[in-house]
């Protein structure tokens, strides 16, 4: 029996700005990656999330990303790349605090965002990523898109890679995802989510943008917390890779 993984972006809100509905998600994924304050999230965030992950035994990944703010993160920032590896450990460290103040700790890390599709093929930025995971806990797997340079530095600097496809994100010929400046970037038909989700944690493949299959061989689904309808979703995901033969659970434990 196949097992895979479900994650979402949890932990989005900021001060009296809420974003997305941490508590139904926690109740229907088996991983979160939790904003670490750069993109989004405060330490009252942070806290009452990786509480209630903790209570729920879903495991929690720091979800690092650019000190933007204004931006969620979503636009790129040409930082020294000395500087990103301090930006990542603070960022990591930050969000561990709170989960071991909750009896659990961070077991993972994903990228957010614009940093998330930098380090694809951005040798310097990735090189960063990976030297402060490695510098914080080298036993933390990072979480990125098959193929990515990201990955493949992660796997050459004894880290662990973990493949993740995305339930609800249009994919280029290539394998990337498809920027959200161009239309149809996000996918919001519940049937054709699920459906895709079941194919590619099956069969390993997706449809890309132009009609091509693209193989992703997903370790873990992404459904994006921000998306509207996203509970929907997760649950009809959830439920879908359950009726299709496939085990749940957390890839880092």
């Amino acid at each position: 029996m196949t097992v895979i993984d479900l994650n979402s972006d949890l932990g989005e809100g900021f001060g009296a700005w809420q974003l997305g509905d941490d508590d139904a998600l926690l109740d229907v994924v088996t991983s979160a990656n939790v904003a670490c304050g750069f993109h989004a999230g405060d330490p009252t965030v942070l806290r009452r999330v990786t509480e209630r992950a903790a209570e729920r035994g879903v495991s929690i990944g720091a979800q690092v990303g650019y000190r933007d703010l204004p931006g969620f993160g979503r636009r790129f920032i040409d930082v020294d790349p000395a500087e990103l590896v301090n930006d990542v450990i603070y960022q990591i460290a930050a969000l561990d605090g709170f989960a071991r103040i909750a009896g659990t700790r961070v077991r993972y890390v994903k990228p957010h965002g614009a940093l998330y599709n930098a380090i694809v093929t951005n040798a310097a930025q990735a090189a960063a990523v990976v030297d402060a995971v490695r510098r914080y806990d080298p036993t933390l797997p990072v979480l990125g898109l098959p193929g990515s340079e990201s990955l493949r530095q992660a796997e050459s600097a004894g880290l662990t890679p973990v493949r993740e496809a995305f339930a609800d994100r249009a994919y280029t010929p290539t394998g990337e995802l498809v920027s959200r400046r161009l239309p149809g970037a996000v996918l919001h038909d519940v049937e054709e989510i699920v459906a895709r989700c079941v194919r590619m944690a099956v069969e390993g493949t997706v449809t890309a943008v132009d009609g091509t299959t693209v193989s992703v061989t997903p370790q873990s689904l992404c459904v994006h917390g921000d998306t509207p309808g996203a509970v929907e979703i997760a649950r009809r995901v959830r439920a879908g890779l359950l009726e299709a033969g496939l085990t749940l659970a957390p890839f880092a434990v």
